[in-house]
């Protein structure tokens, strides 16, 4: 048992250091990527911000040349196995690694970044796109690491990769605890002030060697080679056999009588819970019952053959009142970011669940090349999810101003006269959308500041009105809520001796702050009683009590003007956010940045939270 053992963890890491003769464009970007990781542990954020848009240009560009690496390799020692061929294959990844630096460097930048941010950094559009292609490039090599057909297909090279990707995760792990552990050791016993960074640099060496580990072991991929691993490496152990013909089948069989279930009753009720909801266990039912099929693909048992053919019958079924959610939903709010995404993941799962029922086993080429060429259509300008939603809500908004002759020569006008509360939730949801849409070209005669201030009710005539939210875990009408914000201005500190900056620590025990005078030191303590947030203050001097007060009386000169449930958004006074307290020894001004209340109806519960800007305080003369 234990020369089993021993020869386990011997293969492994000849497997590791193997991976740099197999793949050594692979295993060289990932080291220039733990370079540049352990580049930025050396460096301090004040030193490293001017070159963090280099650095995660670097990282982006290295991750992809990694993954491209080990499909183009793997396609080439599978197919030719020449070493003209295998030279192309690792200087095209990297290649392919510089290209994609370059182009993240020179026009990945953000062009919205906001004022305060002084360096440049990868917009969000340029960070899809790479997530996109290291996908893209990740099935690719699942694809081609399930060749040739004697030996392998799609479904053992799938396992094959779950299975050196958790070993590699187990390695790794214990790698990263053990030495973190011996790095803890010589902090607590012999060198006290060793630095964090110590466990940044062990857990970035960890991760690399697990990576080594990762690609060390799939099996030789070269052509005519028989190679005895890549029988161990696509078996399925008897464990995991039942993991997912025993216990994960069954779990989704279940989930997928509750699904038709659903879709029974909203053949005869109609749609009962909110569309992000639906669109969510859709998607998720739809992605993992794809997923476990390949993985269950050579299974003989009874469960694993039912649920072959059971997936693919029982998939459509749902989508097809899925798609009927969708309908309803873009009729509501028109295409937007979740409906486009859902929309996508609809059309991939129908279509998988059509090439599954007609084709079985043979349609996984096909499924996998759908899912690459929709992931690279989302990316793409003008059908992307950048793009497409963008012009659907462009037009959904036109339409809405036109109706109402809000729109003339490009020009945005006042309403005339109040429109029906329909129309403004419409407007209003269409305008925040575009308004906050990144990497998006917004038409001509919308401001992109109109959500500013008061900017919005300038241009249409009236305030944001927002449609109820849908949120299946909450009942907008269990919580009743009153939120004030500070208003700017000037606070008149003139009669005041000092000015108190609590630091507060939202927890059952809060730290005092001292303050020293000719009459002694005074302990001001402003604390947050868990676990409701439920506030008070306290003044002590010299061990006894000079102010104190437990907000009761304040809290309810709030509540009462301002109640809470009462507006979506109230506009307190200066003063509505200043409480005065006096005592014989001593005047105090307290200023909140921030105070919030909500009421649980339901639990019949109060939570607080009470943001506090600065104490002012003034000691009274002492009588005679």
């Amino acid at each position: 048992m234990m020369n089993n053992f021993t020869k386990s963890i011997a293969a492994a890491f000849s497997g590791s250091a193997k991976a740099f003769f197999s793949f050594p464009a692979v295993i060289g970007c990932a080291l220039g990527f733990s370079v540049v990781t352990l580049v930025r542990i050396y460096l301090d954020w004040p030193m490293q911000e001017p070159y963090n848009f280099l650095f995660n240009c670097l990282h982006w560009a290295l991750a992809l040349g990694a993954i491209a690496g080990m499909a183009s390799i793997t396609w080439v020692r599978s197919r030719y196995d020449t070493n003209r061929t295998f030279l192309m294959a690792n200087g095209g990844a990297l290649l392919l690694a510089l290209v994609a630096f370059l182009l993240l460097y020179f026009f990945g930048a953000d062009k919205e970044v906001v004022p305060e941010i002084r360096y440049p950094v990868i917009s969000v559009l340029a960070e899809a796109r790479m997530t996109v292609a290291m996908v893209v490039a990740f099935l690719l090599f699942i694809i081609f690491a399930g060749y040739p057909k004697e030996r392998s297909d799609f479904a053992k090279s799938f396992f094959m990769t779950h299975k050196a990707f958790f070993i590699a995760l187990i390695y790794g792990v214990v790698l990263f605890g053990g030495t973190s552990g011996v790095a803890r050791a010589v902090q607590a016993l012999l060198y006290t002030g060793m630095s964090s960074k110590v466990y940044m640099v062990i857990g970035t060496l960890a991760g690399f060697i697990a990576f080594t580990i990762f690609v060390g072991y799939f099996p030789s991929f070269r052509k005519g080679e028989q190679d005895e691993h890549w029988e161990v490496a696509q078996k399925q152990p008897r464990f995991i056999e039942v993991l997912f013909g025993f216990i994960m089948v069954p779990i989704l069989l279940a989930l997928t009588v509750v699904l038709l279930l659903w879709a029974g009753k909203t053949a005869m009720s109609g749609m009962g819970a909110s569309f992000i909801l639906l669109s969510g266990i859709a998607s998720a039912y739809a992605g993992y019952g794809l997923w476990l099929y390949f993985m269950v693909t050579h299974h003989e048992t009874g469960l694993a053959k039912f649920y072959r053919k059971a997936y693919p019958i029982a998939a459509l079924v749902i989508l097809a009142f899925e798609a009927w959610a969708l309908v309803v939903q873009l009729g509501k709010t028109g295409l937007q970011t979740v409906e486009y995404w859902f929309a996508i993941v609809w059309i991939v799962m129908v279509g998988a669940a059509f090439l599954l029922l007609l084709m079985k086993q043979r349609s996984y080429l096909i499924i996998i090349l759908i899912i690459c060429g929709f992931a690279v259509a989302s990316v793409l300008p003008a059908v992307g999810y950048h793009a497409l939603p963008v012009s659907a809500q462009t037009q959904r908004l036109e339409n809405l101003l036109t109706e109402q002759g809000m729109l003339e020569n490009n020009q945005i006008s006042p309403a005339v006269g109040e429109l029906p509360r329909e129309t403004r939730e419409s407007i209003t949801d269409a305008i925040y959308f575009l308004a906050y849409s990144r990497d998006a070209r917004l038409p001509e005669w919308l401001d992109k500041n109109i959500t500013d201030g008061t900017i919005f009710k300038k241009q249409l005539g009236f305030e944001p009105v927002w449609p109820q939210a849908e949120d299946p875990f909450w009942n907008g009408g269990d919580y009743l809520n009153m939120s004030l914000s500070l208003p700017g201005g000037p606070v008149d500190i003139s009669d005041y001796q000092w000015a108190i900056n609590m630091q507060q620590e939202y927890s059952k025990v809060n730290t005092p702050v001292p303050l020293m005078t000719d009459r002694g030191t005074y302990q001001i303590l402003w604390r947050m009683q868990q676990p409701q947030g439920k506030p008070s203050f306290k003044v002590t001097l010299d061990e006894q009590v000079v102010l104190e007060s437990d907000m009761n009386d304040y809290i309810d000169q709030l509540t009462e003007k301002f109640p809470p449930g009462g507006q979506a958004q109230y506009k307190p006074t200066r003063e509505d956010m200043t409480l005065l307290l006096e005592s014989d020894e001593l005047e105090a001004m307290l200023v909140f940045r921030y105070i919030d209340i909500t009421l649980n109806v339901r639990e019949d519960t109060i939570n607080y939270w009470f943001d506090l800007d600065a104490i002012y305080l003034r000691e009274k003369p002492v009588e005679n």
